[in-house]
């Protein structure tokens, strides 16, 4: 009885150390998931064009800035954007990008996803600016808008006309070059062509904003509330890298964009995002 009931103890324990030591492995092995689940999705990075579901209570502000690389506009822009946690989109020119710096500002901002989107604006700027010209030729535009795209390896078919308000998306054109071929043939190809609703302008002869960030913001406010934009609740202001150089106007940038901060309705969004390019 004695022999009999040790034998049953050393049976218990031998079956309590498999099962203790099954039950570790499989705890290593369920750590080990979590682990890599984990690393997956910490590494996990949204592709450009991936869509958002959008807030029927929110404001949507596209910061769109023409004519990238123009350092130290650019730099100032992307270091206020970057340090007030707001998306912003630059449309680049082909051929701004001269030397290793500008090339290197290209990259940070082709890097910069899903914080900042590179978009394109040709290479030529309208064969330099020479817009009547440009769009008289559709071949060698719609070439000139090719080149910039694989020269600054831009990875999305989004376009702004350079001197040219106008929007395209699957057969909607409308704008000031809603007739032209350029304008039709892009579209066909699936590019998205992208105006814009508010200009923060540039004065005559100088390298610095014509409006106030007061007078910006009053605007933004004024078109949101009267519905005075291409789509409800979305609002695309463009302005230009260049205009941000000086130290006073780069702190005018940072007060516009802190202050619409304040706003809880104000949701900041790269171009890839808005509904004409999302919907394709």
């Amino acid at each position: 009885m004695i022999k009999l009931f040790a034998k049953s103890l050393v049976l218990l324990s031998v079956s309590s150390t498999l099962l203790l030591i099954s039950s570790c492995g499989n705890n290593k092995n369920d750590d080990k998931k979590v682990k890599e689940d984990s690393l997956k999705n910490v590494n996990v990075k949204p592709l450009p064009g991936t869509p958002i579901k959008y807030d029927s209570s929110k404001r949507y502000i596209f910061l769109t800035w023409d004519d990238s690389p123009q350092p130290p506009g650019t730099t100032n822009c992307l270091k206020i954007f970057n340090e007030e946690g707001v998306k912003s989109t630059f449309f680049a020119v082909g051929f701004n990008q001269v030397g290793p710096h500008k090339k290197r500002i290209i990259d940070s901002i082709r890097n910069s996803y899903p914080n900042v989107l590179l978009a394109n604006h040709s290479f030529s700027h309208g064969f330099n600016d020479k817009y009547n010209k440009f769009y008289s030729t559709p071949d060698s535009a719609y070439n000139d808008f090719m080149r910039n795209e694989r020269d600054l390896q831009i990875g999305v078919k989004i376009i702004r006309l350079p001197g040219n308000n106008t929007w395209a998306s699957n057969g909607n054109i409308h704008g000031q070059k809603a007739t032209n071929e350029v304008v039709k043939r892009l579209d066909a190809n699936g590019y998205k062509i992208i105006g814009w609703d508010v200009e923060w302008m540039q004065q005559p002869k100088a390298k610095a904003p014509k409006q106030s960030a007061d007078e910006m913001i009053r605007t933004i406010n004024q078109k949101f509330d009267d519905g005075m934009t291409n789509e409800a609740n979305m609002i695309v202001i463009l302005s230009h890298d260049r205009l941000f150089e000086k130290q006073q106007y780069a702190d005018s940038l940072r007060k516009f964009i802190q202050v619409l901060k304040q706003d809880p309705r104000n949701v900041f969004e790269t171009i890839d995002h808005y509904p004409t390019v999302q919907n394709k």
